[in-house]
Parts: C-alpha cells; sequence; structure tokens
C-alpha cells in the first residue's frame, strides 16, 4: 500500500499510525493495570492489620491520568524521527510530569508518616499533633520547592543565577514582610518549644482563657466570659504567659482576722485549730498556720497550704469546706471575727466660767 509510505513531517503514515496506536493502547493498558493493581492491594490489605499495604494502594491511586497519557505520548513517539526541537519539548515534559508524580507520592508519603505518628503520640503527648503538622508543612514545602527547581533547571533555567536572585530579593521581602515573618518563625517556635498547647488554660497579662488554635500568625484563646481572644504570635511570646493546665498542685495562702477582744488562751488555740481543720481535707497538703501580725482591727492569722489537684473547682471546694468549718468552729467557742471598726472617744470639756 503505497499510501502507507507517504511523507508526512518526516516520517511515514505507517510510522505515525504504529507511533499512534502504541501511544493510545499504552496509555489504555496502563489505566486498566492501575485499576486492577488497585482493587487486588485493596482485597489483599483487608486481610492485614499494617497500614504499609494501606500505603501502597493509595500511592498506586496517586498515579494520575496525564501521567499515564504523557507517558504513553512519549513512548509513542520513540518511534518517530522528530525534529530535536521538538523531540526536546517532548522529553522535557515528561521528565516534568514525572517529577509531578513524584511529588504527589512523596506528599501522600508524608502524609502517611504524620497520620501513623499522631495515632502513636497523641493518647501521651497532645502537643504532637501541632508540632507533627507544622513538620509536615515544611516538608511539603521542601518537597515541592526542589520539584520546581528540578523542574526549572530541565527546561534549561539557570537556577544557580535564579536562586541567587532568589536570595537578594528575598532579604527585600523579608525586611518588608518582616512582621509576618517573625510571627511565622514565632509560630514554629511555640510548635516546637510546645510552651502550652491546644486545650491548656493560660493567663497572658491580664487576659485568660483556653488555647482553642495556634496558627502561623495568630493564637487564639476563649476567655471565660465566652469571647475569643487574639494574640500575635510574636507578641505572645514577649509576654509572660502562666500555664495552669500544667500545674501539679496548687499552692493557696488565706488569711483571717479576730478581734482584739479574744482570750489569750484562743488566741494561742487558732493555729493549731486551722491546721486541724485543713488536715481533715483529703485533698489537702498542710503547710503551715500562724498569727501573722497585729492588724489595724483585728489579730490577723495567715495559712497555707497546697492541693493535690490543679483543678480550681476542687480547690475552691476544699477551701469552701474550710471556710465553713472555722466559721462553725469560732461560733461554738465565742470567738469574733473581726472586721473594720473605729473606736471614737468624745471628751467633754467644761465650758469655761462667766
Amino acid at each position: 500500500m503505497e499510501f502507507l509510505q507517504a511523507q508526512y513531517f518526516g516520517n511515514t503514515l505507517q510510522t505515525w499510525i504504529t507511533a499512534g496506536v502504541t501511544a493510545v493502547v499504552l496509555f489504555f493498558l496502563f489505566g486498566l493495570a492501575k485499576k486492577v493493581l488497585v482493587v487486588r492491594l485493596a482485597r489483599m490489605s483487608e486481610k492485614t492489620r499494617t497500614t504499609l499495604d494501606d500505603l501502597i494502594v493509595d500511592l498506586v491511586k496517586q498515579i494520575r491520568v496525564f501521567f499515564l497519557l504523557i507517558v504513553s505520548i512519549y513512548i509513542g513517539s520513540l518511534f518517530l524521527t522528530l525534529p530535536s526541537g521538538l523531540a526536546r519539548i517532548l522529553q522535557s515534559l515528561a521528565v516534568i510530569v514525572l517529577l509531578v508524580q513524584g511529588a504527589l507520592w512523596g506528599n501522600k508519603m508524608i502524609s502517611y508518616w504524620l497520620q501513623r505518628m499522631i495515632r502513636q503520640r497523641i493518647q501521651e503527648d497532645a502537643a504532637s499533633a501541632t508540632t507533627l503538622s507544622a513538620l509536615g508543612f515544611i516538608g511539603r514545602l521542601v518537597l515541592w520547592s526542589i520539584i520546581l527547581l528540578l523542574a526549572l533547571d530541565n527546561v534549561g533555567v539557570n537556577i544557580t543565577t535564579l536562586v541567587a536572585g532568589l536570595g537578594v530579593g528575598g532579604v527585600a521581602v523579608a525586611l518588608a514582610l518582616q512582621t509576618i515573618l517573625g510571627d511565622l518563625f514565632a509560630s514554629l517556635s511555640i510548635v516546637l518549644d510546645k510552651p502550652f498547647v491546644i486545650g491548656d488554660f493560660i493567663i497572658v497579662d491580664e487576659y485568660l482563657g483556653t488555647v482553642e488554635y495556634i496558627g502561623l500568625k495568630t493564637t487564639r484563646i476563649r476567655s471565660l466570659s465566652g469571647e475569643q481572644i487574639v494574640f500575635s504570635n510574636s507578641d505572645l511570646l514577649k509576654s509572660r504567659v502562666r500555664n495552669y493546665k500544667r500545674m501539679f498542685e496548687r499552692r493557696v495562702v488565706f488569711s483571717i482576722g479576730v478581734t482584739y477582744q479574744t482570750p489569750f488562751e484562743k488566741v494561742a488555740w487558732i493555729p493549731g485549730k486551722i491546721k486541724e481543720i485543713i488536715e481533715a481535707q483529703p485533698l489537702a497538703r498542710f503547710d503551715r498556720a500562724h498569727f501573722k501580725e497585729y492588724g489595724d482591727s483585728a489579730l490577723v492569722y495567715e495559712a497555707v497550704y497546697h492541693v493535690k489537684s490543679p483543678d480550681f473547682n476542687a480547690y475552691m471546694d476544699v477551701q469552701q469546706t474550710i471556710n465553713l468549718d472555722l466559721y462553725k468552729t469560732f461560733t461554738e467557742n465565742g470567738i469574733e471575727f473581726a472586721y473594720p471598726t473605729r473606736t471614737v472617744h468624745l471628751v467633754h470639756e467644761p465650758s469655761p466660767a462667766r
């Protein structure tokens, strides 16, 4: 058949047909092979407890149609005699598609590693979720940056000059965006150093609440009155942060005052009674109780104890019980609590004689 030997763009029609059929057949074969692999590997993964085979199934699913198409076209083009420029374009396109597909596989493996590590550590350390998520973001950023540089190098861009230019430009951008970059690095410092994590109750200056969100630029806490308070990460690290979630026990100092009319025996008896009442509380660990000072209108006692729980409600329950027992004991023993009083002495001077 002579028409098959006709020349078109430097190749016979028969060669063009061979290349086209090869590309089409390979494309469908690759697609069919992907579907068969996914089905069979999925069945096998259901019979095992390991998650590694699930990763393999996901990696096969990550094979994109554009990747199969470009690879099929490139293999089919090998039958043709193409101009050097066109051949170079096809080769570069195939390499770029391969790099993108590799990046998708790498991204999937990073996600698999993150999910596995979070499942292992979330019960022991809640901060791990935030830290690992930040590391995953950095890993993906590095991965796609490398892929971009390799792709540019493949198309003939001098990446050495590009990187140098980006370095100079990066300095200018960093100066312009120093506040945003400061918050970004502060965010990394928070998730790596972990002064607090999501769910912790913290106090920053006069603001207090529960940490709800730690972002790249801001951290948000929910205050006791219900509103959300937003902090800049860099400003937050410059502040004094008190983390009550990590409190092991709570130290409590309280004072009471009795009147100056209290007999000496009862004045000396009160510190021991305070100790007895505090030690009667299961969650309380007594420290000290003393007749502290002579106040303006009261004999002042100071007591110190520790609550064996960081929970605020537990502390208030213990303190309430102590207060009620003190009130009952003092009432039964005729001891009066002092309150601010002032004694006014009136002097009557006789009228001068007339």
